[in-house]
């Protein structure tokens, strides 16, 4: 099965006191056992470092914690997006009419759509239901 992760769940599985660190947890260790083929956007790359080192509270991590995450993380999820997927994804939004952050959903979503993804996880599914039925039936909440 190939899952792609949605930033959302890979900051919840990071973070042990987050309210859904347990079933994301346990979906990324799927990943990083072999059991589903894990992926991760490109974009994801940049949000989790963001996240991860802004954040106002422990577990704040340091630049340098943050990119050994992300290292370890990309020995189990394969990472791709290039200049083509970038167009897609702007005619996408200028077709459906969505404006500003939204499009880092829909480069999350293109990446799903890229590798034919079974799944996209995500904690927050009503930003990605939005970009069309395709997309919408690849959602899946982890619990």
């Amino acid at each position: 099965m190939k899952v792609l992760f949605d930033t959302s769940v890979i900051i919840a599985a990071v973070i042990p006191k987050h309210p859904s660190h347990t079933p994301c947890f346990a979906e990324l260790q799927a990943a990083e056992l072999n059991q589903i083929q894990g992926y991760l956007s490109t974009h994801s790359l940049a949000e989790v470092y963001s996240v991860m080192t802004r954040m106002p509270s422990q577990p704040r991590m340091s630049p340098q914690e943050a990119q050994n995450l992300l290292q370890r993380c990309l020995q189990y999820l394969e990472v791709s997006l290039e200049i083509v997927d970038y167009q897609a994804v702007i005619a996408q939004m200028a077709t459906l009419n969505l404006r500003g952050g939204g499009i880092f959903d829909a480069l999350i979503a293109q990446a799903a759509l890229k590798v034919s993804a079974d799944q996209l996880l995500t904690l927050n599914s009503s930003h990605f239901t939005r970009l069309g039925t395709v997309i919408a039936q690849m959602v899946r909440v982890p619990m």
